[in-house]
């Protein structure tokens, strides 16, 4: 089980709906069921996307996942890699309904918008954000924060191998097979050119250039003894409204050592 998200390790129960038995006579031919009737079609005339939806999600997040490397140092393959495969390219429950692309439990303090969702035990509580990017942020915060992961910190900027080895060995999964999943959507998607990006590194014509990813100015704010809600949005030319917004808080409680949002996150590069 991860020990910080759902989604990599569970357990998909799935239900087949039954199939129309109405019997449809042709002409010179053997009857065939209505529903061995829409079977057929599909297979003779049904085409793959030219897009799907990992690719879809990649083109949505490439840049938020480039923007938190050049600012935290976690490769935006890992992070775009761990996007797709904990929230099933944007399509789980977390993600459609919290913007919570990572599955990031509720933990002590705080103090945002929630959502239960059954995971290790049941109806567990999961963080909602107001935007996916605030998820991508608080993934960012987290690893960066915990002394586990700060061995990840040491490595290549670009060593995704490494990352994805050393987040289950710092107790981000329990699933064995996460490196090797992680591993593989970098590899299939070429995740790591979004690593050569932030980097400089040499890249092809088509893809972005790192000019074209716009540094984020402060975003965050950590809450020391003493701070209010209104002493936060003084000091960052914010209304209190606005701080609230930011950080999905229903009131005016926070907490010391929280990260506070203090700026709209930027979507275009």
């Amino acid at each position: 089980m991860l020990l910080t998200s759902c989604g990599s390790s569970k357990k998909v129960v799935t239900t087949k709906k039954k199939k129309t038995t109405q019997t449809v006579t042709q002409p010179d031919s053997t009857p065939q069921t209505v529903g061995q009737q829409e079977e057929d079609k599909v297979t003779k005339t049904t085409k793959p996307d030219s897009k799907d939806k990992v690719s879809t999600y990649i083109d949505l997040f490439a840049n938020t996942a480039m923007r938190e490397m050049k600012l935290y140092k976690i490769p935006a393959s890992i992070t775009l890699a761990q996007g797709i495969l904990e929230s099933g390219s944007g399509e789980g429950r977390l993600a459609v309904e919290a913007n919570n692309h990572f599955g990031i439990k509720c933990h002590k303090g705080w103090t945002g918008g929630r959502i239960y969702h059954d995971d290790d035990k049941a109806q567990e509580c999961f963080r909602t954000y107001n935007d996916p990017d605030y998820s991508y942020r608080d993934h960012s915060l987290f690893l960066r924060d915990r002394k586990r992961y700060a061995g990840l910190f040491k490595l290549q900027p670009d060593d995704y191998q490494g990352w994805a080895k050393g987040l289950r060995a710092a107790g981000y999964a329990t699933d064995r097979r996460y490196p090797q999943k992680l591993i593989s959507l970098i590899e299939r998607y070429e995740l790591y050119k979004y690593d050569n990006i932030v980097l400089g590194n040499p890249t092809d014509s088509k893809t972005r250039t790192i000019a074209d990813v716009r540094p984020s100015v402060q975003a965050s704010h950590k809450v020391v003894a003493g701070d209010t809600l209104y002493s936060i949005s003084r000091k960052y030319n914010i209304t209190v409204d606005q701080l609230k917004a930011f950080n999905g808080l229903k009131d005016n409680t926070i907490s010391v050592g929280q990260e506070l949002f203090v700026e709209p996150l930027p979507k275009d590069f």
